[in-house]
């Protein structure tokens, strides 16, 4: 029931400029969805909707960028928790094992995450090497790691 009333209210905003909660409730109720203000505040929160300025002046009621971006670094942290094995460091380069078949992921969660000191990463089948700026930058990236997959 959750899942398809929040499913509901992003379509609703995305299909007309919604102010209120009170007109967010009574679309949502005209859809057939019965729902109560305080369930729908929970939801906005929950789907990180943001009030943003239209052109005309009034505001309505949006999917937040951030939101986008925290999804994705929540998601990528997942696979990089889920696939990553074991990992070593030699100098300035790190290598980290995966389950197979899932190097490829990991590497690109960790493309995701910017890091400053990565050069660059090269996956193979359930292999990732990371080449970092230095030595120094290679053990810090390395407890990094351990504290992320505790």
């Amino acid at each position: 029931m959750k899942a398809k009333r929040q499913q509901e209210i992003l379509r609703i905003i995305k299909e007309q400029d919604v102010e209120t909660q009170d007109q967010l409730l009574a679309e949502l109720s005209r859809r057939g969805v019965q729902s109560t203000q305080a369930t729908i505040s929970r939801d906005i929160k929950e789907l990180h909707l943001v009030k943003e300025l239209t052109g005309y002046g009034y505001y309505r009621y949006a999917v937040s960028e951030h939101k986008v971006s925290m999804n994705l670094a929540g998601r990528l942290r997942t696979i990089f928790k889920e696939s990553v094995t074991s990992f070593d460091w030699a100098q300035n380069i790190v290598v980290l094992r995966t389950m197979p078949g899932l190097a490829p992921a990991a590497g690109a969660a960790i493309d995701g995450m910017e890091i400053s000191d990565l050069v660059g990463s090269l996956a193979g089948d359930d292999t990732a090497i990371l080449i970092m700026r230095s030595n120094e930058a290679a053990v810090d990236f390395c407890e990094e790691i351990h504290k992320m997959l505790k």
